[in-house]
């Protein structure tokens, strides 16, 4: 992401404190916790999607910067709810709000960074931005408790599959850019354009986390965590859709009762490269990254569109 983050270094810097200004509290326990939160931010992928979509169609402004500011307060509160709700220790390499403050203090740190997200945009009367991104996390709900549902039966075809990471994981990256675009130029079909690129490339970017799972050379150590889960992905769905009758019982049966023997688990990861998943959803992530980067070339070439292009190639590319 070097190339995105010089062209946006003195950019970053205003978002960074534009940020740490929308998330101060006068509550001194809050405040601790929102320094906490801010000294251990992740790449600021999606505020850098925000910020080169506004680059892209005209000069960035102070509502692109408040725009990318909303995006990182939604995702911090959705990460930190996530937290609460996986009982998850651990976030980044670093002890999770969860793990250090409990359930009922990370649940109202999640509701303080939602309003405080609302509050930036419904201040400056950015409203249109507002509900590009307040669908965005409509959609992560029913997206997370749609999966949710299909994973009490492990019964997940591939049409649903794409809709959950559509919902689940797109819809953010998609608004993300979105808001970027009409914060710089208040042009609905540039809107839309860049929502749909953006989905293209959130799409790409969770099939390339269902392949960590599944651990080849290309994409690190196995780890089977979708499977402990019983989280269906696209490599495993379409390795059930290949698999005779008996093995994709016997998939099932492992998945639905022994998914915590880990020896089971291998045992499924195998049969799923196997039955050519891995391959097949390599084949379905490049496609979506091609679409995405189709429509960026329909923009002019300059620096902001060499920064989204190597964001672009950095979901699919990236090792972790």
């Amino acid at each position: 992401m070097k190339i995105a983050q010089a062209i946006l270094r003195d950019e970053l810097v205003i978002f960074e404190r534009t940020f740490k200004e929308a998330v101060k509290s006068q509550t001194p326990l809050l405040d601790r916790i929102m320094q906490f939160i801010v000294n251990r931010k992740g790449k600021q992928l999606r505020p850098m999607f925000v910020l080169l979509s506004a680059k892209l169609c005209g000069p960035i402004n102070d509502s692109a910067y408040r725009a990318a500011s909303l995006v990182e307060l939604l995702h911090t509160a959705t990460l930190v709810h996530d937290d609460v709700v996986d009982e998850s220790l651990e976030r980044r390499g670093f002890f999770s709000t969860y793990a250090l403050w409990k359930t009922k203090i990370s649940v109202l740190v999640g509701d303080y960074l939602l309003s405080k997200g609302l509050l930036l945009s419904l201040d400056h009367s950015d409203f249109r931005v507002l509900q590009l991104l307040s669908d965005a996390v409509r959609q992560m709900s029913e997206g997370e408790l749609l999966q949710i549902e299909k994973s009490r039966s492990l019964n997940l075809s591939e049409s649903i599959y794409f809709d959950i990471i559509r919902s689940k994981t797109a819809s953010l990256l998609a608004s993300s850019c979105a808001a970027g675009a009409f914060a710089a130029s208040q042009d609905e079909v540039l809107t839309e354009k860049l929502r749909q690129f953006g989905e293209k490339v959130g799409i790409a970017f969770q099939i390339k986390d269902d392949l960590f799972d599944y651990g080849t050379e290309d994409v690190g150590k196995p780890t089977g965590n979708d499977i402990k889960e019983k989280k269906l992905t696209l490599p495993l769905i379409y390795a059930l859709n290949k698999l005779d009758r008996a093995s994709r019982r016997e998939i099932i049966y492992i998945i639905k009762n022994q998914n915590k023997d880990h020896e089971k688990v291998q045992y499924v990861i195998r049969k799923v490269t196997e039955a050519g998943g891995i391959e097949y959803a390599n084949s379905r992530m490049n496609a979506y990254r091609d679409e995405a980067l189709a429509i960026l070339h329909e923009f002019e070439d300059n620096d902001a569109r060499k920064g989204l292009e190597e964001l672009v190639r950095y979901t699919t590319d990236r090792k972790y």
